[in-house]
């Protein structure tokens, strides 16, 4: 019941797998663990709630796990185009039409093919758990979860459920935003509640799968389109989408108490004019949004990548490309240390790791409060603000396709258009 291996991951959902790859790939032994089992594909299934949608950057890096064909082989679709605008009605609307403030991002202007895919998560996550079973120094154990961590000079001895016992020289945290790793190492959070939830609900519509994903902004909150894969011959000339709606707590409650029949009609009624003819209603689900940032990225012989140490507002649907973000900067310098014959918890690469992501991650924190707070204030003069800033982005390229870049993880640092809005925002100096 006593297993030993240079690292130990808890967590084996995207951002856990991915690092098993990596690190198994590397010649390290790893332990991976969850609760749960990999996730099955049906590709005749209707596809699962919960969807991100993978930037570019994230895209290379799954490239170089091996992992992309296999989510190639299940499903993935690409969109080209994203675009929003601001749909708060008010008088000072009438001095422009709403759409001469869209701003609309296309691949075609930073020369790509493509922005990004949107995947359901359970289909990377399985790419990902195929690739973590293919190295030979990767161990998966599911169905038990973590009772304790015990860390000394020379290792950390991971306590099962069951009670095994996993000695490693490392333990990565990678067991999402309430992770047990964390507070079993004693790293605290900074967390602020957002006044709004998310109601996704996964739907067919009439017509071809699309290429753009967009999102309407509304007093009440945003609400966006993600486009999916086509229906099918069973539903010829159909194709399923993920829809979000975001609203206040009382609305979503409202919202999910009607019948399916009843809620395909309030969305066609409230959604943007762009929603295609909704179909069938399949699924539906909703969840808080909060902000949340680990104190400290590592304690002693643990640390922590993924939601484990940060979530963000999912207006952009950039949780994941953050967490494959970490993954990419924790194998490099675990590559680094085992390279040099350092200890794999040193305090050096792991605070390496930590001075890289933390801003980064802060940035993209800062990034999407921008969108929060500045589309869910009614005032009038920051309605012609925004309208202004969504115009001058619609005129300006250069602006809009470093907004672009960054999305698509091509560009590291805050966009320039952006720095002097985050600088202004309140709550992120502590992050």
């Amino acid at each position: 019941m006593t297993q030993a291996v240079d690292i130990a991951i808890v967590g084996a959902g995207m951002v856990g797998a991915a690092l098993a790859t990596g690190l198994g790939q590397a010649g390290l032994t790893v332990a991976v663990i969850d609760r749960a089992p990999a996730p099955a594909f049906d590709p005749e299934a209707a596809p699962d709630l919960r969807v991100s949608a993978l930037s570019a950057g994230s895209e290379r890096y799954l490239q170089s796990l091996g992992a992309w064909p296999g989510i190639r082989a299940m499903r993935a679709t690409p969109y080209r185009r994203l675009a929003v605008w601001d749909e708060t009605p008010h008088p000072l609307s009438r001095l422009w039409s709403g759409r001469l403030a869209q701003v609309t991002f296309d691949a075609t202007e930073v020369g790509a093919s493509h922005l990004g895919h949107i995947v359901e998560n359970s289909v990377t996550q399985q790419a990902l758990w195929q690739t973590a079973q293919a190295q030979p120094s990767v161990t998966l154990i599911s169905g038990h979860g973590v009772d304790g961590i015990h860390q000394d000079r020379h290792q950390a001895t991971v306590s099962l459920d069951n009670g095994q016992q996993i000695h490693a020289r490392l333990v990565i945290g990678a067991d999402g935003a309430h992770s047990r790793v964390r507070t079993l190492a004693g790293i605290g959070v900074h967390r602020d509640q957002y006044h709004q939830q998310a109601l996704v609900i996964s739907v067919r519509y009439q017509g071809p799968v699309a290429d753009i994903t967009w999102q309407g902004f509304h007093p009440s909150g945003p609400r966006a389109f993600l486009p999916l894969h086509s229906a099918g011959p069973r539903h010829p000339g159909e194709s399923w989408a993920s829809l979000v709606w975001y609203d206040a707590p009382e609305q979503l409650a409202r919202l999910q108490r009607l019948d399916d029949a009843s809620l395909l009609a309030e969305i066609q009624r409230a959604f943007p004019r762009d929603l295609p003819p909704l179909t069938h209603l399949d699924a539906r689900a909703s969840f808080p949004l909060a902000r949340q940032h680990a104190k400290r990225y590592f304690a002693g012989r643990v640390v922590l990548a993924g939601d484990a140490a940060h979530t963000i507002n999912p207006l952009a649907g950039q949780g994941v490309n953050l967490g494959f973000q970490d993954a990419q900067c924790l194998q490099a310098m675990i590559r680094e240390a085992l390279r040099e014959g350092s200890d794999l918890a040193s305090p050096t690469w792991l605070g390496r790791y930590e001075r890289q992501r933390r801003p980064a991650n802060r940035r993209m924190m800062a990034a999407m409060d921008v969108f929060y707070h500045v589309f869910s204030n009614r005032i009038p003069p920051v309605h012609l603000a925004r309208n202004l800033g969504l115009g001058a982005a619609r005129a300006l390229p250069f602006a809009r396709n470093q907004v672009a870049r960054y999305a698509m993880g091509l560009q590291e640092d805050l966009p320039a258009v952006l720095k002097p809005i985050t600088a202004r925002l309140p709550g992120l100096g502590h992050l």
